[in-house]
């Protein structure tokens, strides 16, 4: 009999990585539909109780069938003694009981064994999902096999005509991410920025602006905080590129031309306390638990909170953030019923805060100061307050029709002391001013659906009709000061300045904004050909409503528009592990409102429809997932031509994509990408600007990205990410060029058991050589990329 020590490199070899399906353990009915005949057939097992992973091996080879698993899982783990007439999955399954393990299905009639954390819970043998499960991992447990595509539900990636990533909490865990920016840093399609002068991060994917407060949480917009989102209740991030208006509406704000972002909550699997603490070179500490629970006679019940707390000086001079999340949860999932309601709070404060630098006078572009220099004056502040839930119901009508539905709504409280310089030369010097800003909004968001598989003849039919709605009211004012000087070198910390102009009732702001979204969707995935050809087409009513305030209330204008946002997608599987894909879908956001300096001044525009063509191909093996597509999206754009505000122009974005992901090796990870985007303005005003770059626009992008297991005995694991990214420009005449910049982070992690309790320790360095360098020109101004910052946390989990 093999020991399990010896059975190391083996097993990891073994272990499957991609085009897997999780097996509802719980449900004999889903693991006989893929179980092979061997898997089935009743024996005559005598097992002892012991150690699990010998017994797990001594199944697997009395039965004769192919089981992989990691021995870390089954380190330490005890089975119970099993002894009768069984299918070999049956004593599998008896072995695992009480062990937070379970038994997966994988390619080719082979199984494996996975934890919990990974696990999908699926009680119920359906043909149409629940749109609340989460999707199962790919072997390096980083990236999901699939992601929330709005109204279609889950989808897994190589069924669908879309190009989607979705990250998974290990992710967070591992590099110790704090932000959804430093998430998608993992993904070279997306570039982030700062907000236009406070500390809310600004997405570039496919080379369109994307801001925080179009995130979707569980898929619905307007529930999570506004600038920044803790990583603390995320389940995973998960990435949509592309033009997105069918499957998840209009935003609530004015961006997501090139794609969506869509946060999941934890769901809880099995009964676990998990505990963290971490620290920073700087002293910034924090601590954080986990603790999940399920009950009930067949574990329908289940209940999780998450709490952060971390507070301390940052790596930036004279910065401090103190950060509060808590994150709640309830479910219940029995027959037909799939029931969840999450609540949560945060809280952020951050004093002394380095926003961006504005372009001002600038004639070319100026050394990036030393990576921890901080520009802004001490009094500069922002704090955040966000408070949100969400109710989510699936109910089984039939075998082959779901019914699902959500609710969610959101309090969010803001007030900010913003300053950010805007340099008078190219030498650094530069002036600033005082912007105060309380700042409250409240949002109801819903959405509704049937999903159904039917089949008509020999072409089956995924069918998807959906409702969603937002509703958003934003409350606001602000006082402003006259400027100061100062230089971005050698920055002077000016006192608070007086207030010289102001709008509105700081105390009680008056109401400024409403925006309110319906939006009504059906689509129809047709599979040919035994469903290796699926075609998708659709489309989605959208009616979209902005009311603009004075500061003092009285409404300035009412916007009422709709416009209907079409889907065509079609996907053919060459092979079970090649997938072609090609779509042409489009994007929607609300239209502007020529500004006060031209002669149409509060005049609203209709909503702007962007255009995306897209073919791609995608491969999973195994041990590897990569993807290749190529696109072009077109997007109006407007400005002011002759005093007039109007629609005049055009951006044209192609772009090229290649990811890679999985273990290629023994004991290796990977996680890389390369993004190379062409944002071409095209109809500019007096063709000015011609052929030009879009402003923010990273010419190109490469995350090179992994992680490796030592061949020693310890469980060490070594990673890092190299980012590099191309040249991009300031303005639209493009005189103002960036540089290209590459940054270098640094990973350890170590387990290992202190008494009883597992430990992992993980050390994480993110710009290891402190590179000074501007990280980004979305929106027309400079992001500064972070200095050098040393994380050291232990966590353990009971």
């Amino acid at each position: 009999m093999l020991k399990v020590n010896s059975l190391r490199a083996a097993v990891r070899a073994a272990l499957f990585g991609s085009s897997i399906a999780l097996v509802a353990v719980s449900s004999p009915a889903l693991l006989a539909q893929t179980a092979n005949p061997t898997a089935q057939a009743e024996q005559y097992f005598d097992i002892p109780a012991g150690d699990l992973g010998v017994a797990l091996t001594t199944v697997a080879a009395q039965a004769q069938i192919p089981l992989a698993f990691d021995p870390l899982l089954t380190f330490g783990k005890q089975n119970p003694a099993v002894s009768g007439e069984y299918a070999p999955l049956e004593v599998i399954n008896l072995l695992l009981e009480d062990s937070g393990l379970y038994l997966v299905a994988g390619n080719d009639n082979s199984y494996y064994i996975e934890a919990a954390a990974n696990h999908e819970l699926g009680a119920v043998s359906v043909t149409a999902p629940s749109l609340i499960q989460t999707a199962p991992r790919f072997a390096a447990g980083q990236v999901e096999t699939g992601a929330r595509l709005g109204v279609l539900g889950n989808q897994q990636a190589k069924d669908t005509p879309f190009s989607i990533v979705s990250y998974t909490a290990q992710v967070i865990e591992d590099q110790q991410l704090e932000s959804i920016g430093d998430v998608l840093s993992n993904d070279a399609s997306v570039q982030s920025g700062f907000g236009y002068g406070n500390y809310s991060e600004i997405f570039m994917v496919r080379g369109f602006n994307l801001y925080s407060d179009e995130i979707s949480y569980g898929g619905l917009y307007g529930i999570l905080p506004r600038q920044l989102v803790s990583t603390n209740p995320v389940g995973s991030v998960q990435l949509l590129k592309g033009a997105n208006a069918f499957a998840n509406g209009v935003t609530p704000g004015n961006s997501g031309i090139g794609g969506a972002i869509n946060i999941e909550p934890k769901i809880p699997t099995y009964d676990y306390t998990r505990l963290t603490l971490d620290t920073t070179a700087q002293g910034r500490t924090g601590v954080s638990g986990d603790v999940a629970r399920r009950f009930g006679d067949h574990d329908q019940y289940g209940a999780h909170a998450s709490v952060l707390h971390r507070a301390g000086d940052t790596a930036i001079d004279d910065e401090n953030r103190e950060e509060t999340s808590i994150n709640v949860g309830v479910d219940y999932r029995e027959g037909k019923v799939h029931t969840a309601l999450e609540a949560g709070y945060q809280k952020l404060n951050i004093e002394g805060g380095r926003s961006v630098v504005y372009q001002g006078s600038l004639t070319e572009i100026p050394d990036a100061p030393s990576a921890d220099t901080n520009y802004a004056p001490s009094w500069a502040s922002s704090e955040l307050e966000n408070t949100f839930a969400m109710a989510t119901a699936d109910y089984q009508l039939s075998e082959n029709w779901l019914a699902h539905g959500a609710l969610g709504v959101n309090h969010n409280k803001e007030y900010g002391d913003y300053s950010s310089p805007t340099p008078t030369d190219n030498e650094g010097n530069a002036t600033l001013y005082r912007l105060s800003v309380p700042y409250e909004s409240d949002t109801v968001s819903s959405a509704f659906g049937l999903k159904g598989d039917v089949q008509t003849g020999n072409v089956s039919h995924d069918i998807n009709l959906g409702f969603s709605s937002f509703d958003t009211k934003v409350y606001t004012a602000y006082t402003m000061s006259g400027n100061s000087a100062t230089n971005l070198y050698d920055p002077a910390d000016v006192d608070y300045p007086a207030t010289l102009y102001s709008g509105g009732s700081m105390d009680d702001p008056n109401i400024r904004s409403r925006t309110t979204a319906q939006g009504l969707a059906l689509s129809d995935t047709l599979g040919f050909l035994d469903d290796t050809l699926l075609v998708t087409v659709g489309a989605r009513y959208q009616q979209l409503q902005v009311k603009n305030y004075s500061y003092e209330g009285v409404k300035e204008s009412d916007y009422d528009e709709n416009a209907i946002s079409p889907v065509y997608g079609v996907v053919y599987k060459v092979t079970p592990s090649v997938s072609l894909y090609a779509n042409h879908v489009e994007s929607l956001q609300k239209g502007d409102t020529a500004p006060s300096s031209a002669s149409n001044s509060g005049e609203v525009f209709e909503p702007y429809k962007a255009k995306q063509n897209e073919v791609g191909v995608k491969y999973e093996s195994d041990d590897l997932a990569t993807s290749f597509a190529v696109y072009e999206i077109k997007k109006p754009s407007a400005y002011t031509e002759n005093g007039t505000y109007g629609v005049y122009g055009e951006q044209v974005n192609r772009g090229l994509e290649v990811s890679v992901f999985g273990s290629p090796a023994n004991d290796i990870r990977l996680n890389s990408s390369f993004a190379w985007t062409d944002a071409e303005l095209t109809s500019t005003q007096n063709g000015t600007n011609d052929g030009n770059q879009a402003v923010g626009v990273a010419k190109y992008s490469v995350v090179l990205g992994g992680e490796y297991d030592l061949p020693i005995e310890r469980a060490i694991t070594l990673g890092g990410k190299i980012i590099h990214t191309g040249p991009q420009y300031l303005d639209a005449g493009n005189t103002l060029k960036l540089d290209p910049w590459t940054r270098l982070d640094l990973s350890a992690r170590y387990e290992t058991q202190w008494s009883d309790l597992p430990l992992t320790w993980r050390l994480n360095i993110t710009n290891v050589t402190n590179e000074a360098y501007w990280a980004s020109a979305a929106g027309g101004y400079l992001s500064q990329g972070d200095p050098r910052e040393i994380k050291l946390s232990v966590s353990t989990e009971f």
